[in-house]
């Protein structure tokens, strides 16, 4: 019998960033904090993320091959990354992600603490560490007033091969749908 794929909610960006704002305040959720806040802002893949390095994090932007699709992709490191890392203390050096026995976080082990932080959200929605991403693209889409250049460029950050599987990603498709059902009401 073949896997049966889940597919991922997203997370409202304000709210995740506010969370992972409050995460970093606490040493047990700092990790999950620092992992939501990058990958909000990045829409890096959470293979990509957990292989961040603070000097990585500290910098104007990062070059890396993608882990999935061995792409080169530029990122900038914007404001609400650098500040998060600034307060964490220029001390810290290495990978980011560690865990407690000292070895690089798993995607897995990530998706827990996700589900967990997102506990709330859980309850009517599929979290995972694609929620994150996710975010990240609804943000773009609508902080660009929704418009086809915003897509046209979240296509070619996912490296996607159209506009509607990016649409469909962002469930912007379904979204659609409904307001064609809901435009029939009286």
């Amino acid at each position: 019998m073949k896997a049966r794929q889940t597919k991922s909610d997203y997370l409202e960006f304000d709210k995740a960033m506010n969370k992972s704002l409050v995460l970093l305040k606490d040493p047990k959720k700092e990790l999950i904090g620092l992992y939501t806040l990058v990958s909000i802002n990045t829409g890096l893949r959470c293979s990509d993320v957990i292989n961040l390095t603070y000097e990585q994090l500290r910098q104007e932007t990062i070059t890396l091959a993608e882990k999935k699709t061995g792409k080169v992709k530029t990122i900038k490191i914007n404001k609400n990354i650098h500040d998060a890392v600034t307060r964490l203390g220029d001390a810290r050096t290495g990978s980011a992600f560690i865990s407690q026995k000292g070895t690089l976080v798993t995607i897995q082990h990530i998706n827990r603490m996700i589900k967990e932080v997102f506990a709330k959200e859980s309850k009517t929605l599929s979290i995972s560490t694609h929620s994150c991403r996710k975010a990240f693209g609804r943000k773009v889409f609508e902080s660009n007033g929704e418009s086809e250049k915003s897509l046209v460029m979240l296509m070619d950050l996912y490296n996607h091969s159209s506009l509607s599987m990016t649409k469909v990603y962002l469930g912007l498709r379904q979204e659609e749908m409904n307001n064609i059902y809901d435009s029939l009401s009286i």
